[in-house]
């Protein structure tokens, strides 16, 4: 005699057929009341259709427990597929695994504690009721495993894809995209729009670290972007309202990062923030020790050095009188008339910069009009001189 004919008669077969809409029915409203999640989604016509999945689970558990030779703790394909099919559907709803497997577990008992009985009472032997118990919560264990694993490869899938149009975002925001196909890039990848974006540039290594402990919405970037060298080697962070306080804390989190910060620009210009934190990685700016670059409080560095080849001949240009010194005195020269227009010719306070008694001062500029005339009083002249030793 077979494993399913020693147990299961064809009396006791028959029985909890028989019985199978009266179990199903009793199943779904133990679900209900135990597990609260599928309150809402078992009542009325969605209700009804979950009692009669269930009815069919457990007819073809008994179908496959009769067979001759078979075995009910190895589901049949169809049941495989349709377990993994709800997982699927679980997790495209939202619903953590941890309802499903917990309504498995009160289907199991309530199906198991009344189709037992049934049996009993059709003639089972008592004997056969651990046998039937193991074939019931195997078979449930094996289905449970199908949904997880649907559960399992929907999230992965849509994780992924869910990252692809997030890619997808930051890469029309750093080429510039026009606002409506933003809005629907942004749409589509379910991201929610904040009121500015701040690029950071970083190490692609040290990319996954800082994302950790900053907005959730912030975006990455992928690789090959607008106006970047692959010598660069940098990951492109877009983080959400990062300016007044939050961009302090934005400076904090990213000490000792070797970043580089744009400022905060409305977001769908945030190209303009990209595109400043990328002249200033190109610029080879250097950090205040720790901090990262902040490129609002390099403004003078970047305006200075945006012509590098503008910037040498203006230097050439007004700094000619000078030609004709030898480097020692034109060196003391050029950083006596740098401090002298940078405090604006307070003689007091230019020696104490350049720890030297005022009369060197005094004698130095004594110099400097001798060589450039009276061109020290013109202001375009004064400009033009500040502009070319700014940035030294």
């Amino acid at each position: 005699m077979t494993p399913g004919q020693d147990t299961f008669t064809p009396e006791v077969a028959a029985a909890m057929t028989a019985e199978l809409p009266s179990v199903a029915e009793r199943t779904v409203a133990a679900i209900v009341v135990e597990v609260p999640s599928y309150a809402e989604a078992f009542r009325g016509p969605m209700g009804r259709k979950i009692e009669n999945a269930v009815q069919l689970a457990l007819g073809g558990f008994l179908e496959l427990a009769t067979a001759t030779g078979g075995d009910a703790s190895r589901p049949v394909d169809r049941a495989i597929e349709g377990a993994y099919s709800l997982g699927r559907g679980e997790a495209r709803t939202g619903r953590p695994m941890d309802a499903l497997l917990a309504a498995y577990r009160v289907g199991a008992r309530v199906a198991w504690r009344h189709l037992s009985e049934t049996a009993v009472a059709a003639g089972m032997p008592a004997g056969s009721l651990a046998r039937f118990a193991g074939m019931v919560f195997a078979y449930i264990d094996r289905l449970s495993a199908a949904s997880a694993s649907g559960h399992a490869d929907h999230l992965a899938a849509s994780g992924r894809e869910r990252r692809r149009l997030l890619e997808r975002l930051a890469e029309l925001l750093l080429t510039g995209a026009p606002p409506y196909e933003l809005n629907v890039a942004a749409e589509r990848a379910d991201w929610r729009p904040p009121r500015t974006l701040t690029a950071v540039l970083l190490p692609e290594a040290g990319a996954r670290d800082a994302t950790s402990v900053l907005d959730a919405r912030t975006l990455q970037a992928g690789e090959d972007l607008p106006g970047s060298e692959p010598s660069t080697e940098r990951a492109v962070l877009l983080v959400p309202d990062a300016e007044g306080r939050a961009r302090a804390a934005l400076l904090t989190s990213l000490a000792g990062r070797d970043a580089v910060v744009g400022p905060p620009r409305p977001w769908q210009e945030a190209r303009s923030s990209y595109t400043r934190a990328l002249r200033a990685l190109q610029l080879e700016l250097v950090p205040d020790g720790d901090a990262p670059v902040d490129t609002e409080l390099r403004l003078a560095d970047l305006v200075l050095r945006a012509d590098a080849d503008a910037l040498a001949d203006l230097r050439a240009q007004v700094l000619g009188p000078l030609d004709g010194l030898a480097p020692a005195p034109r060196e003391k020269l050029l950083e006596t008339l740098r401090a002298w227009l940078l405090h604006h010719g307070r003689r007091e306070q230019v020696a104490a910069e350049l720890f030297v008694h005022p009369q060197t001062v005094r004698y130095r500029m004594g110099q400097l009009r001798d060589l450039f005339g009276k061109r020290l009083d013109d202001p375009q002249t004064v400009l033009e001189l500040t502009l070319a030793l700014g940035a030294r």
